[in-house]
């Protein structure tokens, strides 16, 4: 077969283009011909069959949409002739059977991590700064001015001397860019704490309002937080009368761990007098158990300690065929190895139920899954919304014409490897194996919540490029194509271009990622989210976001 084209399933009947294709070029595929009607470009597909209005489109040999038109054979696909339509799904699990991959090369691998007395390893020494309500954001960011540059952690802003040089009219702006660029390349880390990663500042708009269920459910994502193995302990600021109480806060943190043991200093300020007293305590304590927290170092760790959430953001038609499939690729790789691998984004799973819900290990599991998808399509629907509005601007100019395309491509980040568990929003991972985590399909809420339920590493695919990044699990972005990694090379870590060329394949190219993930597990390389300082936090209020 060309590699200008590709039918994905034998049963597709919507074909993508691997590059821009002109009209009337000829095809054959399966025996027969096709000649397109009109110029295709790159990412988008083309019908192979004449379809009636009502027809159904098939891609990933499963229903993606549906004919509102006629269409001819060798006609773009677009959002005027076919709309969003899907299988129904029903809870009938079954029997999975499934062959784990080779894993011989990785079988006696480790990688260089921070144990915790709970037994969890982590990719990262973080020390956190949390407040409990928005009302202590400011004070959160004062003590961030404090702590950051002193000790060492500030990320260096080029820009700053380039406004100066614009102001005293010295140089051109292109000449004083690419001198201030080039000195930041080569500014040391001056940290006074060797083992400790960084101090990280997670400021939201919670805690209070809302609902109290916002409220227990913001103390619950925040003690996952605490709780994650990246995290050495916790600075946390409370005004003291706002819903999100400290009381709830330990709470849900002695359900994670009964005998939680990591230092976590609790500051109120109704309770601590004038303004200045509160930072003045919370500083000189916090410093005071960094001091400790810098006793840990990295020791060798087994594989399976690696929890890694699977993430897309700014998707194109690529995702589904390239850097998707590579990241599923690892996630076989890592569950053969005893390892946990957490897929997320329920409104990007539509389409693709039935084979998640055959792929469940019991039913209880299964039933699970189908509770929360059916109650998160019924509150999309109740609002005026819906699943099949969740494709981007971006998403759709770029090949993603319906959600349930968009969805079957973002599914097969979680490989073919059995479904493990089912965790509802703010969960933690119990089971290792492939979990299914329900969050929305927004890039900064889904890796914020992947996080808090103890991701010690995420994978993120894009094909338009996207700089998201999380305060303590690396963000790994794995590029679609040629041509972003080339234009973005600063957000992109890795590149699975190679696939749609034909250069590698996807065992090859997943293999070459997770050795990746092993260095950068073991604190040899940084991701270039973590050297931006993009530490993305947003809670999801479980409200509609798709």
């Amino acid at each position: 077969m060309s590699r200008k084209i590709l039918q994905i399933h034998p049963l597709d009947n919507a074909i993508v283009a691997l590059t821009d294709l002109e009209k009337e070029e000829v095809f054959e595929l399966n025996g027969k011909t096709i000649q397109l009607l009109e110029s295709i470009p790159a990412k988008h597909k083309f019908c192979i069959q004449d379809l009636a209005p009502g027809d159904l489109v098939i891609m990933y040999g499963v229903t993606v949409g549906k004919a509102q038109s006629f269409i001819s054979k060798g006609a773009l696909l677009n959002t005027i002739n076919i709309k969003h339509d899907s299988a129904d799904f029903e809870l009938t699990p079954g029997k999975y059977t499934w062959t784990p991959p080779d894993i011989s090369v990785f079988a006696e691998k480790t990688f260089l991590g921070y144990h915790r007395e709970d037994g969890q390893v982590g990719t990262a020494n973080y020390w956190v700064v949390i407040p409990l309500v928005f009302c202590e954001n400011r004070n959160v960011e004062t003590i961030k001015e404090a702590f950051l540059e002193e000790l060492g952690y500030a990320k260096p802003n080029p820009y700053k001397n380039l406004v100066r040089q614009l102001v005293q009219q010295t140089q051109t702006k292109e000449a004083a860019a690419e001198q201030v660029l080039e000195r930041i390349k080569t500014t040391p880390a001056n940290r006074v704490f060797e083992n400790i990663d960084g101090i990280k500042f997670l400021t939201h708009q919670g805690g209070c309002g809302g609902t109290r269920e916002d409220a227990e459910m913001l103390c619950q994502l925040l003690a996952g937080y605490i709780h994650h193995p990246n995290v050495a302990g916790a600075t946390v600021l409370s005004l003291g009368c706002q819903h999100a109480q400290a009381n709830i806060l330990q709470e849900k943190l002695r359900e994670l761990n009964p005998d939680f043991k990591k230092p976590l200093l609790i500051f109120e300020q109704q309770q601590s007098g004038t303004e200045e007293q509160l930072l003045y305590r919370a500083i000189t304590d916090t410093f005071q158990h960094l001091n400790q927290a810098n006793a840990i170092s990295r020791k060798p760790a087994s594989l399976s300690k690696l929890r890694i959430g699977l993430e897309c953001g700014g998707s194109d038609g690529f995702s589904g065929i390239s850097a998707n499939p590579v990241l599923g690729h690892v996630s076989d790789l890592l569950t053969a190895l005893g390892g946990s691998a957490v897929l997320a984004e329920f409104p990007e799973l539509c389409g693709v139920e039935q084979e998640l819900i055959n792929r469940c290990v019991d039913e209880q599991k299964a039933a699970k899954f189908t509770q929360l998808m059916r109650a998160y399509s019924a509150s999309a629907e109740a609002v005026g919304s819906g699943f099949d509005m969740n494709p981007s601007p971006g998403n759709i100019r770029d090949g993603l014409i319906t959600d349930a395309i968009k969805s079957c491509g973002a599914a097969k980040k979680g490989g073919t490897s059995p479904v493990t568990d089912v965790l509802d929003y703010g969960e933690y991972i119990q089971n290792p194996g492939l979990n299914l985590l329900c969050t929305p399909g927004n890039d900064v809420e889904s890796t914020t919540a992947l996080a808090g339920s103890g991701c010690n590493i995420i994978l993120f695919t894009t094909g338009l490029g996207t700089p998201t990044g999380n305060p303590v699990s690396p963000v790994v972005k794995v590029s679609t194509n040629n041509r972003l990694a080339e234009r973005m090379p600063d957000i992109i870590d890795f590149n699975t271009g190679p696939v749609i060329s034909g250069e590698k394949t996807i065992e090859e190219m997943g293999e070459e990622l997770f050795k990746k993930i092993i260095r950068i597990a073991s604190g040899i390389e940084s991701t270039k989210a973590m050297d931006l300082g993009q530490d993305d936090f947003i809670p999801w209020k479980r409200g509609v976001s798709l």
